[in-house]
């Protein structure tokens, strides 16, 4: 059993920044895969950042420049630091960690329960 919680979402002005925060507890042999989602209001969760075990990076284009995801593995933690914010990124920014309880399969995928981001014009 894994718990994801998110922190350091909030209210900020365009152009600001933000850096939030998704720590891991539980039966952890390692974190594969760790990403960060967002969904705004009538719309489908959608992939912001995604950073694999060994570092690898990939971005959505509408964070591309502006957004810098990372991990501390000791701390079974991931970062997301967001600047130059814009309105568009208004939205509940999710975790996710794809997990491996025990050495070997199977992996599972595990999600926190989001954290608001809310940017003003």
């Amino acid at each position: 059993q894994v718990q994801l919680v998110e922190s350091g979402g909030g209210l900020v002005q365009a152009g600001g920044s933000l850096r939030l925060s998704c720590a891991a507890s539980g039966s952890i042999f390692s974190i594969n895969t760790m990403a960060w989602y967002r969904q705004a209001p009538g719309k489908q969760r959608e992939l912001v950042a995604r950073i694999t075990k060994g570092g690898s990076t990939n971005y959505a284009d509408y964070v591309k420049g502006r957004f810098t995801i990372s991990r501390d593995d000791s701390k079974t933690t991931m970062y997301l630091q967001m600047n130059s914010l814009k309105p568009e990124d208004t939205a509940v920014y999710y975790c996710n960690y794809h997990v491996q309880p025990n050495p070997g399969p199977p992996e599972f995928s595990y999600w926190g329960q989001g954290t608001q981001v809310t940017v003003s014009s």
